[in-house]
């Protein structure tokens, strides 16, 4: 049984880490800077942020890769395959064997057709190069996230099918009205997730706990996959800080329980302190 596997058939929460890029920003990543570069420029400071996620107790943590490929990467001096491979290692050197760890693919960064020129062709390429990368680097796990398309989802789902063995999340973004910004409601997102085959779906980003929180309430009715719920830290104020302080946020995840969620995480705006405190309210 991989490392995976034993997480999600245990009897407990499993828990994910939380933000990457705002941590980042306090360890020398510039305004408008790719994150990614980072693996780069500073491999360091990627390995002292997931090493403090797995003290404060996360099970996996995510590659800083989130936007690593090809396409977006085109005009940086750098390829995907250096890119990921130094984070891939950054993260298994900080997890060694107390955490799993997990490939983070995001969107492109482009319009799926008939709204942009990015096509489901083109961008199962792009993913498939990717996750080829990332698993041959040693990534246990491939984690599909913050995605608002169906399409493209789809064309990121295939391609990890079709490139590795490893298991599969798919999370999405919602906002207030309860559905992406392309329109997706948990409804579709749900039927089309597990018509892909993915391990376990749920959300990340965009909001705090309690304004995910029908969404999420919706997929616990839809799904019987594991349920992934990683949130911001609330919303955004006026001076690039968030809303919740860990404890919060920890006491608003707390509703999630009862829902079923399996794997809990933070976002945006969150530190490894909000990893700590949700362990710790979750053990209460």
């Amino acid at each position: 049984m991989t490392r995976i596997e034993t997480l999600l058939n245990s009897d407990r929460t499993v828990f994910y880490d939380g933000a990457m890029g705002t941590m980042l920003q306090s360890r020398g990543l510039s305004p408008g800077e790719r994150s990614d570069i980072m693996n780069i420029r500073s491999p360091d400071a990627v390995f002292e942020i997931h090493r403090a996620y797995v003290e404060a107790g996360s099970d996996i943590i995510m590659t800083n890769t989130l936007g690593a490929n090809a396409r977006a990467l085109r005009d940086s001096g750098h390829s995907p395959g250096r890119v990921i491979s130094a984070a891939v290692d950054a993260a298994r050197r900080a997890a060694g064997n107390r955490a799993a760890v997990a490939l983070d693919v995001g969107p492109i960064g482009d319009f799926m057709s008939p709204h942009g020129d990015l096509t489901p062709s083109s961008a199962y390429a792009l993913f498939r190069e990717q996750i080829e990368i990332g698993a041959e680097a040693g990534a246990e796990l491939i984690a599909i996230e913050t995605m608002s398309d169906t399409d493209e989802l789809a064309a990121a789902v295939k391609a990890a099918r079709d490139a590795c063995p490893l298991p599969v999340f798919a999370t999405m973004t919602f906002d207030k009205s309860g559905r992406t910004y392309t329109g997706v409601g948990p409804e579709d997102f749900v039927r089309r997730a597990e018509e892909l085959g993915v391990t376990a779906l749920g959300i990340n980003c965009s909001l705090g706990p309690g304004e995910s929180l029908p969404v999420f309430r919706r997929l616990s009715e839809l799904s019987r996959l594991p349920l992934i719920a990683k949130l911001n830290a609330g919303l955004p104020l006026s001076d690039g800080s968030y809303a919740l302080s860990p404890e919060t946020f920890a006491a608003q995840m707390l509703d999630y329980r009862p829902l079923g969620v399996k794997i809990a995480g933070a976002c945006c705006g969150s530190s490894p302190a909000f990893i700590r405190a949700l362990r710790e309210a979750f053990a209460e």
